[in-house]
């Protein structure tokens, strides 16, 4: 059942990119258009993965995922949210948030639910939080990377716009890196 919903939202924010896509690019918006093709690619992505790995997705970070493309792409880019000045900071502690969230369920998948007693709270602190911080850094390459070879304004506020994002980020994969140990810490003592 999570496979077919998920590849029903994955399909259903491709179209609606498609279509944003044709109608931006039919206007000649190029911005618009551009960031609907991203989307297009975005949707697709878990489509891919469901189709043709033997991957199980966590339902709510997949839910996530879906709500973040939307508001970064649509609400952000193509309908302007990210004039508003808090909307790219505001995204950037969810996203930091959501990729902790991926962290755990990697941790959860790569350990032995047996072994997991004999790991430390602050082994699963530092791997949350690094996890949640390099993917912050990962896409902050990316925007600079536009930035420089395609002549894009990605990092509108140059340095400070990359040191708030980074700042974002790793405080919203605190958050769920603090929590995830003291839950960590929690299971210990009780065993």
């Amino acid at each position: 059942m999570k496979r077919k919903i998920l590849l029903f939202l994955s399909l259903i924010y491709a179209i609606f990119m498609a279509i944003l896509f044709f109608i931006y690019f039919t206007k000649g918006e190029t911005h618009s258009y551009q960031v609907a093709f991203g989307g297009i690619l975005c949707g697709l992505v878990p489509l891919i993965l469901i189709l043709f790995t033997k991957i199980k997705f966590n339902m709510p970070i997949m839910l996530s995922y879906f709500a973040f493309l939307f508001a970064s792409q649509y609400l952000g880019s193509i309908l302007g949210f990210y004039h508003l000045g808090w909307w790219d900071t505001f995204l950037h502690l969810l996203s930091g948030a959501l990729l902790a969230f991926v962290g755990i369920a990697l941790y959860e998948r790569m350990t032995h639910q047996h072994a997991r007693k004999d790991i430390s709270y602050w082994l699963v602190f530092f791997f949350v939080l690094s996890f949640s911080v390099f993917g912050g850094v990962v896409w902050e390459i990316y925007e600079f990377s536009m930035d420089q070879f395609f002549n894009m304004t990605l990092q509108g506020g140059g340095n400070v716009d990359t040191m708030v994002d980074l700042l974002a980020d790793t405080a919203g994969g605190s958050l769920i890196a603090i929590i995830a140990s003291i839950k960590t810490k929690r299971k210990f003592n009780m065993s």
